[in-house]
């Protein structure tokens, strides 16, 4: 494959510089007089072309009595006769309301939204600031119709970042790209049992929003153009490249309960590097949040029942701490961003580039609380001196403890390249470099397990064992974390061959390093601390792989209405071998107004090196049992080899999507799409997969010597479906009085979204009765996002204030969570949730702006819903639907989120206030 990859750049490049041409030469400029890159100049009628550079320059050898014909997406083309004359400087005038070049979506020449084959959303940075939100992901979830992120209600490793996703399809299937270049992925694998769950994605949360220009998000699968990851679709982030001006930002914060305080200062500027050839830009961000606690209150009879404890000590504790003390929300987190972009022009067909960027995050949360029934002092009688409270039924007045879990994240990523222009060939050199490093801390915690150690006694002379842990334990852990990085190459070129047909292609070699990292002794040995284990040595190390991809595309404007466009690419990866994809997508303006488009493709995705390669000793809530420790497995070791788990192996997918756009009467525009995406052989986290009551069974056996509840593990289980339709709607520029309105909405509508076939289970566990993807797993997959979610936005200026109101309509979503019954389901109830912002213009330079988020104070709100008869008999008995509601909620501590989270915060109404002041 390789060699053939390389026959094939070899020919291309042939072709390329035999065609090398001089000659005509001028500048296109706009009206203002500024130099206008990439237009395309064409001799009119033959292949002979070329593009302008960054300054609006060119240079053609064309034939007498040629035309030249210049082009570019948001100005009107003109055509002039060459004559003789070897200078022609050409202004080109607005001719489609200036439409936003996008530059994600196309291997070949930049087009406009409107112009392109793909449905493609474009959120600038005013956009995403307006929202009031604290962080680039959140942002974009009250922006973007199609992406969701989950609040996670359990806050260990997890509190670091939350999953996100585009078209319900999880966060490894959808690629980040900064300034068109791979971002690295978190360390981080998501195994709690939340949607998300057994997947990872790249941090978004991370970048600062100060610093991005717009984002461009391809709601369509793009595997033959970008490469694994991008099953779903692409998110471009573009940064700023402001040289002359620049601004600070003052934000503070805090919820109308009075906790979730947050303050943050963001510094973006600019500045021009020597006689104007070149820019260089650069934010700075601090931010400090409080901790904002949203416990629920505690029930008595279900804490009894679960820890096997008198009512009357529970009562007596609860009476107390209603709460059982248990704190459950969002962590406290202090973060610092840095960032950097900056461009320099080599020579007149050349520029360098690069950007860099470091995040440092810092988490605080905790775990669950170790009530006094459910950690004893009669069964540990050291925790009297460990923990002592003011408890007057223990000695020492010991009163429980809860322990705390401090993450620490470093995320970094750089590229450096050269964009140069060769015999009117674009080619862009680059290298990226990234990675994610999560590491922990876990305090006023014990290792609570029998483990002894051998020591000499003089005394006796005679070795004795003496006990590492409980009474001897430590109380602050360093449990390891986990590691990743990549390094990535690229080569793209590009050449407008005529005013009908550019071409594209590249290379990419991609290496990428995982590592899990080993954990102190005791914070694993015997079980290891208590609420978070260590990494163990067997379970530890660094694993990588590299890959090696090329594509070609080529664009065909058979008319001006009519485009076609077609991307193929084939990989090789290390540890799967080859792959070939492909993408055709084609676009057509049926009139001035209205255009219709529609692409097919084929994806690969695979699996990541954390979903292969983690293995680990899980702590997590079983309903009825309590906190219990499982055990996650990975497809390489010899347990997984004992039970008959099969390696993991790639995913594939198919993708299709449909839309129509246009522009209506009155500045009214729109666009509808729908998409449709099967995947084959999906990777999934299964279900945990518990004892067959067998004491010979390799699963049994291999439970009872590592003292788990249970084992998961990761499997290619399932093939699925998934379509929908996304719309949005806007109307720009309605005169009201003295100002201005725009107003829009967008949606997405899930139409399908479940498993195609029955579930690929191993022997092991069809045999036991059980699967890995049971009704738990199931919902998470499938209905634990919004059926629908729209948002409704205006906005009003007028005079020296904007004014912006939005609602975001999150629909039903459904779970059925692990251990209730069968004949019950769960519904999160429809929300809408109102954004309110003023802006106040005080001067030139400063501006004043006020958020309040979620203005109503609305909250999420679940409902048991029956399956059958024998639910409504559930439903039907208070003491039986209490009995329900303990189970999944750990006896109501989660009572607002359940114990899976929901996708907008449970924290009410927030303020958010600010001061930006331009330089």
């Amino acid at each position: 494959m390789i060699k053939k990859l390389k026959i094939m750049f070899l020919l291309l490049f042939t072709v390329a510089f035999a065609q090398a041409q001089t000659g005509v030469t001028g500048t296109v400029t706009d009206i203002n007089g500024y130099g206008i890159p990439t237009v395309n100049v064409v001799e009119k009628g033959t292949s002979n072309g070329t593009t302008t550079d960054f300054d609006g320059n060119y240079t053609l050898n064309v034939s007498d009595g040629a035309v030249l014909v210049f082009s570019y997406v948001g100005y009107e083309t003109k055509e002039l006769s060459v004559d003789n004359t070897t200078n022609f400087n050409v202004t080109l005038t607005s001719g489609e309301a200036l439409d936003e070049v996008v530059l994600v979506g196309s291997r070949t020449a930049p087009r406009s939204n409107v112009n392109s084959a793909l449905p493609i959303d474009v959120v600038g940075v005013k956009e995403l600031t307006s929202t009031g939100q604290p962080t680039f992901d959140k942002a974009l979830q009250y922006r973007i119709p199609s992406f969701n992120t989950v609040q996670t209600p359990v806050n260990d490793a997890t509190s670091l970042l939350d999953p996100y996703e585009i078209r319900n399809m999880g966060p490894s299937r959808t690629l980040i790209l900064i300034n068109g270049k791979r971002k690295n992925l978190s360390a981080l694998l998501y195994t709690q049992t939340s949607p998300g769950r057994g997947e990872t994605g790249a941090d978004i949360s991370a970048i600062p929003t100060d610093a991005i220009k717009r984002v461009e998000i391809l709601r369509d699968g793009a595997s033959a153009q970008y490469g694994s990851d991008a099953i779903a679709g692409v998110m471009n982030i573009i940064l700023k490249d402001n040289a002359n001006f620049g601004s600070a930002t003052l934000r503070s914060g805090i919820t109308s309960e009075g906790d979730g305080e947050m303050i943050g200062i963001a510094v973006n500027n600019g500045s021009t590097i020597g006689d104007n050839k070149g820019f260089i830009n650069y934010t700075i961000d601090f931010s400090k949040t409080n901790l904002a606690n949203r416990p629920g209150t505690v029930d008595a009879e279900g804490e009894a029942g679960d820890f096997g404890a008198d009512l009357a000590d529970v009562q007596e504790f609860l009476s107390r701490n209603p709460d059982a003390n248990n704190i459950n929300g969002s962590p406290e987190t202090a973060a610092s961003k840095f960032l950097i972009n900056s461009g320099l022009d080599l020579n007149d067909n050349t520029d360098l580039y690069f950007n860099a960027a470091y995040v440092y995050k810092r988490v605080n949360s905790f775990a669950n609380y170790r009530t006094p029934y459910w950690r004893t002092v009669d069964e540990y009688p050291y925790l009297a001196d460990f923990f002592p409270g003011e408890n007057p039924n223990n000695a020492g007045g010991y009163d429980g403890y809860v322990p705390t879990f401090e993450g620490l994240l470093n995320d970094y990523n750089g590229t450096v390249g050269i964009k140069t222009k060769i015999n009117d060939w674009n080619i862009d050199l680059s290298y990226t470099t990234g990675g994610n490093t999560q590491t922990y801390t876990v305090s006023q915690s014990h290792n609570r397990n029998e483990v002894y150690g051998v020591s000499y006694n003089p005394e006796t002379d005679e070795f004795e064992a003496t006990p590492l842990y409980q009474a001897n334990s430590q109380q602050s852990f360093d449990p390891g974390g986990t590691k990743f990085t990549h390094n990535v190459g690229n080569i793209d070129i590009s050449r407008v061959l005529s005013d009908k047909v550019s071409i594209g292609f590249g290379a990419e070699f991609r290496n990428e390093t995982f590592e899990v990292i080993e954990g102190e002794l005791a914070s694993y040995d015997g079980g290891g601390a208590d609420s978070f284990a260590g990494n163990s040595p067997e379970n530890s190390g660094k694993f990588n792989r590299y890959n090696i991809g090329g594509y070609f595309s080529l664009d065909y404007d058979v008319s001006d209405a009519f485009l076609l466009s077609g991307t193929i690419r084939t990989e090789n990866y290390s540890d799967f071998g080859n792959t070939f994809v492909y993408k055709f997508s084609t676009r057509y303006k049926l009139t001035d107004n209205l255009t219709a488009r529609a692409s097919v493709s084929s994806g690969f995705r695979a699996p990541t090196l954390h979903q292969i390669y983690t293995q680990k000793a899980q702590y997590s809530f079983i309903p009825g049992q309590g906190i219990q420790v499982g055990g996650l497995i990975n497809n390489v070791s010899t347990q997984a080899k004992l039970l008959g788990i099969p390696e993991l192996d790639a995913e594939t997918s198919n993708n299709f999507t449909i839309g129509f756009g246009g522009k209506l009467a009155n500045n009214l525009t729109f666009t509808v799409d729908y998409y449709n995406i099967s995947v084959e052989d999906r990777i999934v986290l299964g279900s945990e997969i518990s004892a067959t009551g067998d004491p010979t069974n390799p699963l049994d056996i291999l439970l009872t010597n590592n003292n788990l509840s249970d084992v998961s593990f990761f499997s290619n289980a399932i093939d699925t479906r998934t379509s929908g339709i996304d719309l949005v709607l806007s109307k720009k520029n309605i005169s009201i009085g003295e100002g201005d309105l725009d107003l829009n909405l967008s949606g997405n509508y899930t139409i399908q979204n479940e498993r195609d076939g029955d579930v690929k289970d191993i022997a092991l566990v069809a045999n036991a009765g059980q699967s890995v993807v049971n009704a738990t797993q199931e919902a998470l997959f499938f209905t634990s996002r919004p059926k629908s979610k729209w948002i409704l936005g205006a906005n009003y200026d007028i005079n020296k204030f904007g004014f912006s109101l939005n609602n975001t309509y999150f629909g039903k979503t459904t779970f059925k969570q692990q251990g209730m019954s069968d004949d019950l389901r769960t519904e999160f109830i429809p929300k809408i949730v109102t954004d309110l912002g003023i802006n106040y213009n005080a001067s030139e330079k400063l501006t004043l702006s006020l958020n309040v988020n979620n203005l109503l104070n609305v909250l999420p709100e679940w409902e048991f819903k029956a399956e059958n008869a024998a639910g409504e008999a559930i439903l039907a008995d208070p003491a039986a639907t209490k009995n329900q509601s303990n189970l999944i909620t750990f006896n109501q501590r989660y009572s607002q989120m359940t114990y899976d989270g929901y996708h907008f915060s449970q924290l009410g109404t927030m303020f958010n206030l600010s001061l930006n002041y331009k330089f």
